[in-house]
């Protein structure tokens, strides 16, 4: 194909200059795979690795299993406490002498005379506190 030039198509085109490309040749080496050896020492890393995160995980699992024990022991106690404290106060009412003595007396019981009380003296080693006193009625 003609050059067309600075407008004009008869000048001839000077093929002077040639650019010569050097084509080299790579070698290209290629890996080769993996020896077995190595390969089962990767796989054993591995399953290590699995296996402690399994142990650390399967330890977290039972320390918040054991808290959450540990909280409704807490809770349970709390409640028992409070029930305790309830009771306790009531058995307080319950056993004033006060109250002790107006339900006998709408049972029907009266206090006992003195002619009615008789104190009889226990022996030491029978009883360690030293109480000698005792109520018993006389027998008439």
């Amino acid at each position: 194909m003609p050059a067309y030039i600075h407008g004009n198509l008869a000048v001839e085109q000077k093929s002077g200059q040639k650019v010569s490309v050097k084509e080299t040749k790579k070698v290209v080496y290629r890996n080769k795979t993996l020896p077995v050896q190595e390969k089962l020492l990767y796989l054993f890393t591995v399953v290590v690795c699995v296996v402690v995160a399994s142990l650390i995980i399967w330890r977290y699992a039972q320390i918040y299993e054991m808290n959450t024990k540990i909280l409704k022991l807490e809770t349970e106690i709390q409640k028992l406490q409070a029930e305790n404290s309830i009771l306790k106060h009531k058995m307080d009412g319950l056993s004033s002498p006060d109250r002790l003595r107006q339900e006998a007396t709408k049972m029907g019981m009266v206090p006992a005379k003195d002619n009615q009380i008789s104190k009889v003296a226990r022996p030491n080693s029978a009883s360690p506190s030293g109480a000698t006193a005792a109520n018993q009625s006389k027998p008439e």
